[in-house]
């Protein structure tokens, strides 16, 4: 069930309520995959196999993390990144937790390039009836600049946008039609709570964190009123800090963010639609949208 906590968001003495979903794993161990589901239940976990799922960034970190979860479920995986030995080093971390990859495709692609996106989108229309979910994980970190509005150039800012912001879009609104095919929709953002903070020294990173955080739920809500018989969920989800590319340092597994990422993925119908979640289970209100107020699980 879903605990409700009181906490002060979003302006001064407007205190709104927060909803935590109970049972959402942490730090699990990936080699026990088979025991713990990564928090799922058995019929959720079970629902996953054979839905086909398309994951950008799946060569490292938390793209990679889920890539492994998914096909550990039985699901059809398209991994995409710009370096194909980092996706094979993904399925060589599959097939070391016995995890079988005969179900997962490797689309080489940079999400910067719209011809990229293009083509990794035919080819996963001709290698699935319809796709069931996306994740929109790959992204760039904030510059290492104490000054970066200043000091950084423009083609730093034009790269962390199209990185970002502008790819999620335009994967979403290329491979969207597919989606609907199959009549539900899972779509989720992996962004930051850097989307509301003014924090010196990150500016240009929080600034593409809140355009994607806006670009999510206004999908979220444009998608649902243009196709009211389809059963879309596009979510948004930040999955803190945790040990991948952009920071080596952190004593964190970036599995972390695998339970709550399988929860948004299996959620039945009538589930969050245009909601932000922390990794954790919380669930947080966002600009004018409250938090979800149901149990995910």
């Amino acid at each position: 069930m879903a605990d409700r906590q009181k906490t002060m968001i979003f302006g001064r003495n407007k205190v709104k309520n927060v909803f935590v979903t109970n049972g959402i794993l942490q730090d699990v161990d990936p080699s026990k995959w088979k025991e713990h589901r990564f928090g799922l239940p058995v019929d959720r976990w079970s629902s996953l196999k054979d839905k086909s799922f398309w994951i950008t960034g799946a060569g490292t970190g938390y793209g990679s993390a889920i890539s492994t979860a998914l096909a550990a479920a039985g699901a059809t995986v398209f991994l995409t990144g710009r370096r194909v030995s980092k996706l094979r080093e993904t399925l060589q971390k599959m097939s070391d937790l016995n995890i079988y990859t005969d179900k997962c495709v490797l689309l080489e692609a940079d999400i910067t390039n719209y011809k990229d996106i293009l083509s990794a989108s035919e080819k996963i229309k001709g290698m699935c009836s319809s796709l069931y979910g996306l994740v929109n994980n790959a992204g760039v970190p904030p510059l290492a600049s104490s000054y970066p509005f200043q000091d950084g150039t423009i083609e730093y800012w034009e790269q962390t946008i199209k990185t970002n912001l502008t790819a999620p879009w335009l994967i979403t609104r290329e491979i969207l039609p597919h989606m609907l095919l199959g009549k539900s929709v899972r779509v989720i953002f992996i962004s930051s709570e850097a989307g509301w903070a003014f924090t010196s020294g990150v500016g240009i990173y929080n600034v593409s964190k809140a355009g994607l955080n806006n670009l999510s739920a206004s999908m979220a809500e444009e998608y649902t009123q243009h196709f009211k018989d389809i059963d879309i969920q596009m979510n948004t989800l930040d999955p803190g800090e945790a040990r991948t590319e952009m920071n080596t340092h952190s004593r964190t597994s970036p599995y972390s963010v695998v339970s709550m990422t399988l929860t948004l993925l299996s959620c039945r119908e009538n589930g969050p639609n245009g909601k932000f979640f922390r990794r954790d289970g919380t669930h947080l209100a966002f600009s004018y949208s409250s938090p979800y107020d149901k149990s995910l699980l």
